[in-house]
């Protein structure tokens, strides 16, 4: 499984990345910009993320807009649904809006605000069955 973690944080960065290398190979990115370009060159050479950790307040370019931009390209490679990269919004927001925004106008897969415990991301990749 390919993986990129999107975080601006260091210590959250090297945090996910600690506790998601277990399941696949991490990239990172430390910012929106930085996100959607790996995103794009993983497809351009037919090695597409399974997973995306996607951190919402970044700079550059914000999670939520990253996220829109990742499912427009995405739709203009004629991907389904299924073929889709599972998308976990990791964020210190816990605010209705942010959810509605990266679940109902985004895409994503699933939300996790921080502080991030490994059971709950555990359980978060089962769910968008990123893990059978």
């Amino acid at each position: 499984m390919r993986i990129l973690i999107v975080e601006d944080d260091f210590t959250s960065r090297r945090l996910l990345q600690k506790m998601l290398s277990e399941f696949g190979d991490c990239d990172v990115a430390v910012n929106g910009k930085e996100a959607v370009e790996a995103f794009s060159l993983a497809h351009r050479d037919r090695r597409p993320y399974t997973l995306v950790c996607l951190d919402i307040m970044m700079p550059e370019m914000d999670g939520q807009q990253v996220l829109k931009t990742m499912r427009q390209m995405e739709k203009e490679l004629g991907l389904s649904c299924k073929d889709e990269v599972r998308v976990i919004m990791t964020t210190a927001l816990d605010s209705p809006r942010d959810v509605v925004e990266a679940y109902y106008r985004g895409g994503c897969s699933e939300y996790l605000v921080k502080p991030i415990e490994k059971k709950k991301l555990v359980e978060k990749l089962y769910e968008c069955k990123v893990l059978p």
